[in-house]
């Protein structure tokens, strides 16, 4: 029986951090059970941004070390490098005929690209959802595990596969967003500004590469205040923030004795960081060890590369040469 299939990729730039872990990354390591899946690193994206290329493969190399570390297994899953799959490319081209630029230039995202650095607003990032979407139907994915920042982007993925399918015929699915809890996962910053980030203020994100000491550190620093002032007082929202980063990695007792205390205007908040801080060690050292290790045999991590990019051009090359017949490129055979 053929099993439904499932694409994600992180970017090859900055290090993976806590967000990355429960935006995707675990769903990942549930799903290579029951699915098809494609997990892919994401070089071109990273291009976007325009990083040290110099330090491309390195940072290639991090993020597929990560990925195995935290679950993945490259003989149940697909791994591969964006840029090895050149289909990718054809079908990105197709699919930015059907892309309007009135409608990517309103993306959350772009827009607070374009904010933070006015000066590099080049085309691969006003068409960065298009290549999202050519990542997601080269392989005529069903699910795309993602975070909850990515929900804009995929909504754009099922207009682009509806709008070829109307054109020139009936050949992707619609993508849907998959978690396996109720809701797409966001985690907030330490700082109680927004999400956790690899670009944005990185005292207030924990990365899997941490060490111990460092994590400590970064949690003791978390944004708190004196305390509520009266019993069942309303929890500021960077509060309730340090409560979600604690429910993802302690202990639902733990966790429900700190929520007791803040009802009861008794809670001390240098404790409750001391106990998250020890949970989080807990939680990523195992993770960051294995990543260290697996790093040390590039050419065992570059064979995962090559024999995930043979599988995925393989699929992709299906996709491909049904596009070109669909939309009438084909008349040379």
């Amino acid at each position: 029986m053929n099993k439904e299939i499932v694409v994600s990729g992180i970017r090859s730039t900055g290090q993976l951090h806590l967000g990355n872990y429960f935006g995707a990354m675990r769903n990942y390591v549930r799903m290579q059970e029951a699915y098809d899946c494609y997990f892919f690193v994401a070089d071109w994206h990273a291009l976007t941004t325009h990083p040290d290329t110099s330090e491309l493969q390195n940072s290639v190399l991090n993020v597929l070390a990560e990925n195995i570390a935290a679950g993945l297994d490259p003989e149940k899953v697909t791994l591969y490098c964006q840029s090895a799959v050149p289909e990718i490319a054809e079908l990105y081209l197709l699919l930015n005929m059907l892309a309007y630029k009135g409608e990517l230039e309103k993306t959350t995202t772009f827009k607070d690209k374009v904010r933070a650095n006015p000066e590099n607003v080049n085309a691969g990032l006003l068409t960065y959802p298009v290549l999202m979407t050519a990542d997601i139907l080269i392989h005529r994915a069903l699910y795309v595990p993602v975070g909850k920042d990515q929900e804009q982007h995929l909504e754009m993925a099922r207009n682009f596969a509806q709008r070829f399918n109307h054109r020139y015929g009936e050949l992707f699915p619609e993508p849907q967003a998959f978690n396996f809890g109720a809701e797409l996962i966001k985690v907030p910053s330490l700082d109680g500004a927004g999400k956790m980030s690899k670009s944005e203020n990185q005292n207030a994100t924990l990365y899997l590469a941490d060490d111990d000491e460092l994590i400590r550190k970064k949690v003791m620093k978390a944004k708190t205040d004196s305390g509520p002032a009266e019993p069942d007082s309303e929890m500021p929202e960077y509060i309730r923030n340090i409560f979600q980063i604690m429910s993802l990695v302690s202990a639902p007792d733990v966790v429900g004795k700190f929520t007791a205390d803040f009802n009861s205007a008794n809670i001390r908040y240098g404790d409750m960081k001391k106990q998250l801080a020890e949970d989080m060690v807990r939680f990523i050292s195992p993770i960051r060890e294995r990543a260290v290790e697996l790093r040390k045999d590039t050419d065992s991590l570059k064979r995962i590369m090559t024999r995930g990019a043979e599988a995925a051009r393989e699929s992709a090359g299906r996709t491909i040469a049904e596009a070109r017949r669909l939309v009438g490129l084909n008349y040379l055979q």
